[in-house]
């Protein structure tokens, strides 16, 4: 074979080879030296030293497009992950609106039912009535956020204003209950319970409440009946019951544990 077209040959296949790695910048992929040799070996074996030069450029080229591929199908899986992080992200969002939203409700009721008692104390003191039986038989469900047993300073003080008359009252009875919702471990919920219902117990103690007419009970999750997150947001919860010492007691929820 000429010497000249052979040459010219080479030329050719090394600038096929230098075109395909310089194609990309970036390190060259395992799968480019694979696409050398290989593409070399086949060519070699199909047209000799010409096919063999031919043959390795375009080994390159595949070997590179081998590569690209995988990064495609690589980026579209980890796009896909991320969609679907985006979209738990979203639905733990709306439960925690959700759970906003029914705590900031039932709270405000209740605040709404201390104001109404908070007068009807007032008008009792003024006339001086009995105070006690104003309170008794009060019933009220103080909401909490998912694991926590903080109770915003608002509703603190409502419970403050209403605790510094049973102060006033020796003959009402404070019963605490202490509640959680099923998610989570018995003995955590048991704990988290205890720690809501004592956090009602301090504020009563803050205001004046003689410990001895204090009734603190923790329920955990022993009580729970929910099976969605809007039953759930009402089972995060302290019940605080009034009652003097003369009426009838208030029957039990369930046994302490």
């Amino acid at each position: 074979m000429n010497t000249g077209y052979l040459k010219l040959v080479w030329a050719m296949g090394l600038m096929g080879v230098s075109a395909a790695a310089f194609a990309d910048s970036r390190p060259a992929p395992p799968q480019e030296p694979v696409g050398f040799l290989s593409g070399a070996v086949i060519g070699a074996f199909a047209a000799g030293p010409i096919g063999a030069v031919v043959g390795a450029g375009i080994g390159t080229w595949l070997g590179n497009r081998v590569h690209r591929a995988a990064q495609a199908s690589a980026a579209e899986a980890k796009a896909d992950a991320l969609e679907s992080d985006k979209s738990e992200l979203q639905t733990e969002k709306t439960a925690l609106l959700t759970e906003k939203s029914q705590l900031v409700e039932t709270n405000q009721s209740l605040t709404a039912k201390l104001d109404d008692l908070s007068q009807k104390i007032e008008t009792a003191q003024t006339d001086k009535g009995d105070v006690a039986q104003v309170l008794d038989g009060f019933e009220g469900d103080i909401l909490f956020r998912t694991g926590s047993a903080e109770i915003s300073p608002d509703l603190a003080h409502q419970i403050l204003v209403l605790a510094q008359a049973v102060a006033k009252s020796p003959a009402l009875k404070v019963r605490v209950d202490g509640y959680a919702d099923p998610r989570g471990s018995t003995e955590d919920n048991l704990k988290l319970s205890q720690d809501r219902a004592n956090a009602v117990r301090d504020l009563l103690l803050a205001a004046g409440v003689n410990i001895g007419v204090l009734e603190i009970n923790a329920y955990g999750k022993s009580q729970s009946v929910a099976a969605d997150n809007d039953g759930y947001a009402l089972e995060r919860r302290v019940r605080m019951t009034l009652q003097a010492e003369s009426s009838t007691p208030v029957a039990q929820v369930g046994k302490n544990e």
